[in-house]
């Protein structure tokens, strides 16, 4: 827990490029000491079923798996995945092909003052916090059931003190998709960089794809930290966290040989069907906008061959930059160019 991929990282599956392969990814929320660390007895307290609770979630929490609430980050990665044929100066290519939760609940989570307003949680905090006491940690955790409405969408459901509901359709995605970067050093899972990582970007559902720069041999995929869904921002530390079964095809895109988007990257790019998606991070929000900005920039010149004053004019007058979230250490600013105003470039191709 709270770790992701170093090139150091034993693979769990070897596949050829093009291979679909399916992720089965357990949610850290209900398994962590403020929530009690026994992932039976959090959901259970909660009205949840116990078929309805993960056996590899109650392996995790009954296991000696060694974990540091107040150092550690608490994400549970699932991979890697080597690629064969995947190399240092190729591109990863992910299509994400469906993502379906595994449970019908989720959980959303403020935590440690770092969700965007550090007065938040209010609750008193005590100093020999404990998982046997888990409310001595002062944190908030809100339990969101999920359920299909009448038309068949499905919903995240809080209960508020009135007894009435909030109910908004989910968008499920993963948070944390990437590659393995070239170090033998811990890798942790909560900032994101150019390997991807914690990205946050709420655009890459099922239909979208990111791109990767491999870093190392077999590129080393992996995935987790799965949201149901989650607002721009990520406003109070997590969106609705929930296990998920997700779907991917994988293909390696050769340097000098297969067509890579932007002609090369430098770190993760993403697209759907009507977008281009170019991330910018930063401890900086300010400075994370102008790297987006720079990556956009970049981006338009090597895909369309237009100049850099041309870019930079279209970005300011048509092209959003939304704010992927500001609670991972490292904040997200992403930008949304739309395909369809580049139909002529693309119709020249």
């Amino acid at each position: 827990m709270g770790l992701s991929t170093d090139k150091d990282a034993k693979p769990v599956l070897t596949v050829p490029s093009g291979s679909h392969v399916t992720f089965d990814t357990v949610s850290h929320e209900g398994l962590l000491e403020d929530q009690g660390r026994d992932a039976e007895k959090y959901f259970t307290s909660k009205g949840v079923k116990k078929e309805h609770i993960l056996d590899e979630a109650k392996l995790i929490t009954r296991s000696n798996l060694k974990h540091d609430f107040h150092k550690d980050d608490p994400h549970i990665i699932t991979g890697p995945i080597y690629v064969e044929g995947a190399m240092l100066g190729d591109v990863l290519k992910v299509e994400i092909l469906k993502i379906e939760p595994r449970v019908p609940y989720g959980v959303i989570s403020n935590r440690h003052g770092k969700g965007t307003l550090p007065e938040f949680p209010k609750r008193q905090k005590h100093d020999h916090a404990s998982p046997e006491n888990p409310d001595t940690y002062g944190n908030v955790s809100v339990f969101t059931p999920i359920a299909q409405n009448k038309e068949g969408v499905w919903e995240g459901v809080i209960q508020t003190e009135s007894g009435k509901a909030i109910r908004f359709p989910l968008n499920p995605f993963m948070e944390t998709m990437g590659v393995a970067p070239n170090t033998s050093e811990p890798v942790h899972s909560v900032p994101p960089s150019f390997y991807g990582g914690n990205i946050d970007i709420n655009d890459l559902t099922a239909g979208a794809t990111a791109y990767y720069p491999v870093q190392v041999p077999g590129a080393l995929f992996y995935a987790g930290d799965s949201h149901f869904v989650q607002g721009d921002g990520e406003v109070a530390l997590t969106a609705l966290e929930g296990s998920a079964r997700a779907t991917f095809k994988i293909s390696v895109l050769k340097a000098g040989k297969d067509h890579i988007p932007g002609n090369q990257l430098s770190q993760p790019l993403g697209e759907n069907d009507q977008f281009w998606i170019t991330p910018g991070l930063d401890e900086d929000l300010d400075e994370a906008m102008r790297k987006s900005t720079r990556e956009a920039i970049n981006f338009l010149v090597n895909e369309y061959g237009i100049s850099e004053e041309i870019a930079y004019a279209y970005l300011s007058a048509a092209t959003d930059f939304e704010v992927s979230q500001v609670v991972d250490k490292t904040k997200g600013i992403h930008a949304m160019i739309r395909k369809a105003d580049f139909k002529e470039f693309i119709e020249q191709k």
